[in-house]
């Protein structure tokens, strides 16, 4: 067998039958070799090789799968990088295969040559130029292990031509994987954990991405309910918890809620599990919970008091460490805390026939109420997006949260679709992330991937302006974009049907007379350029020192 055969049987081992990439002259014998594999590999061809990776990492986030990209040496290579570092910073289980020129030509400069292993280190949590075809198996495995194992994320493997193109007598070995660490904390532990939260007047819970990635979300509920402790999430949490449940406080830190923000200001009890203290949660951090004990629960000794410093920290397996913890809480309605939090919730600040995006939004999610996939571009749709959508623990929120990648929504969506063709797929997408990436409409089309497209357009770059409006005097540089590009023809010219909305009457007969999605359905609904996204956190303030008055 080639190296090229070889790598497809290891694929198949690891139960991979979907490849997102696009083909170059280092990997043509890796797709020759893909020419005889057609009915168990099925390979999508994005526009551009950034689509390919935002693909694979939407198909894993939504399928618990490993997602698989392979793109070509050199440029192929590094357009890959944002996707890989989108999925890095968001601990996604993602494998990325890149030719490479022959061994004979590498350090030489030669055409399409790049060190992608170099390139790539600081964000993958492995990776490995394979020089011999001996050595493809081996690390075919170690690559699915490391992207799967204890905080997952991308691995790279790089494959010179050559290697492809050796053959051997090729005789499989059986796998033995890391299944990752499976620690609970210990009794004592777990009762101490129990004592503090039962002796606590006002705790909160802190719940991360690592709540959904340890499949805790169920466990991390439960706690809650017992112990009438009020959750707020981070925005890789968000559908952790039914945002309609009385104890969901929803988004926390830079354009948290009054009650979140505050919750946390005045809580006596920080329970962490599964998130990292980002700086858009924590704020100033002298001023974050500064009456509580924090306690962390994750899988990475990395993340302990690397931002905050904690009373107790657990590295382990979260959801048996917490069932421990359950047994021994105490049930307790904490009736005056959560009372006190419900008074401080804002009253509305539009009416309910406003032609913005909290009406946008939810409209749309009447429709979509129950199990849906929920994917987002970046900017301020997405922070809209996470205050008003209705999450439950059926909803799969796909967004770029660490690296906050403008054009992650496309591609990211359509990886989305093809893990899950029988859930439906609504991409939100501002006009900014929607011009960097719309050639995926190509893949959309060719593919003919159902997902409905909500471009919210206001002609602008959205958050950027918000922030030159409330913090440079309204001095507006190079944000607004003009009207010159009409999306709706754009649209059509791939064959894709598309609509324009500016009010709430012909959005909500739209979305009435949609249907279930069988075809691929742009909607472009037009905004105020002006509407900010409140409440906003100013930079270096403490999260209770939010604006929440438009000006």
């Amino acid at each position: 067998m080639s190296g090229a055969q070889i790598l497809l049987e290891c694929l198949k081992k690891q139960d991979v039958d979907t490849i997102f990439g696009y083909p170059g002259g280092a990997v043509i014998p890796l797709f020759d070799a893909l020419y005889d594999e057609q009915e168990h590999f099925k390979i999508y061809r994005t526009a551009h090789e950034q689509g390919a990776a935002h693909a694979a990492d939407g198909y894993s986030r939504t399928t618990g799968k490993t997602g698989v990209c392979m793109v070509t040496s050199g440029p192929g290579a590094t357009n890959t990088v944002t996707g890989i570092a989108t999925a890095y910073m968001d601990s996604v289980p993602m494998v990325v295969i890149t030719g490479q020129v022959g061994n004979a030509l590498l350090g030489k400069d030669s055409f399409q040559e790049i060190d992608i292993t170099g390139v790539t280190m600081p964000i993958t949590k492995h990776n490995i130029l394979v020089r011999s075809i001996d050595d493809i198996e081996g690390a075919v495995i170690r690559a699915f292990d490391i992207a799967n194992s204890d905080r997952p994320g991308p691995v790279l493997i790089d494959i010179p031509k050559d290697v492809f193109m050796t053959k051997i007598d090729f005789k499989p070995r059986s796998i033995v994987q890391n299944n990752g660490t499976e620690k609970v904390i210990e009794e004592e532990d777990a009762l101490i954990v129990a004592t503090l939260i039962n002796d606590s007047k006002r705790p909160v819970i802190y719940a991360g991405g690592g709540v959904k990635i340890s499949k805790a979300s169920q466990v991390m509920v439960e706690l809650a309910e017992k112990a009438g402790i009020p959750v707020v999430n981070t925005l890789m949490g968000l559908s952790t918890i039914d945002r309609k449940a009385p104890l969901s406080l929803g988004l926390v830190g830079m354009h948290g809620f009054k009650e979140a923000n505050l919750a946390v200001t005045q809580c006596d009890l920080f329970i962490a599990i599964g998130a990292r203290f980002s700086d858009r949660v924590i704020g100033k951090k002298d001023r974050f919970a500064p009456n509580a004990k924090i306690i962390h629960f994750d899988i990475d000794n990395t993340e302990i008091d690397k931002n905050m410093i904690t009373y107790l920290s657990y590295i382990c397996d979260i959801k048996g460490s917490l069932e421990k913890v359950i047994e021994k809480v105490e049930i307790n309605s904490r009736q005056d805390w959560n009372s006190t939090i419900n008074q401080w919730k804002m009253p509305v600040a539009c009416s309910d026939r406003d032609f913005v995006a909290k009406n946008i939004i939810e409209t749309i999610n009447k429709k979509y109420d129950e199990e849906a996939i929920i994917v987002t571009d970046v900017g301020q749709h997405q922070m809209w997006t996470a205050q008003y959508w209705n999450f439950n623990q059926q909803t799969n929120f796909v967004t770029s949260g660490g690296l906050g990648t403008m054009g992650f929504g496309i591609g990211a969506s359509i990886g989305s679709k093809i893990g899950n063709p029988g859930k439906p797929v609504i991409l939100f997408i501002g006009d900014g992330g929607f011009r960097m990436t719309c050639n995926e409409l190509l893949t959309i089309a060719e593919y003919k991937i159902p997902i409905l497209i909500v471009l919210v357009n206001n002609s602008t770059l959205g958050m950027v302006r918000q922030w030159q409006k409330m913090f440079s005097q309204k001095r507006y540089m190079a944000t607004d974009n003009s009207d010159i590009l009409d999306y709706i023809c754009l649209a059509k010219a791939y064959g894709i049907k598309a609509k324009k909305v500016d009010n709430l009457d012909d959005l909500e007969d739209f979305v009435d007379n949609l249907g279930e999605l069988s075809s691929p359905i742009l909607l472009e609904c037009k905004v105020d350029k002006d509407d900010c996204v409140l409440p906003i956190v100013p930079p270096g303030e403490a999260i209770e020192d939010f604006i929440a008055d438009q000006y």
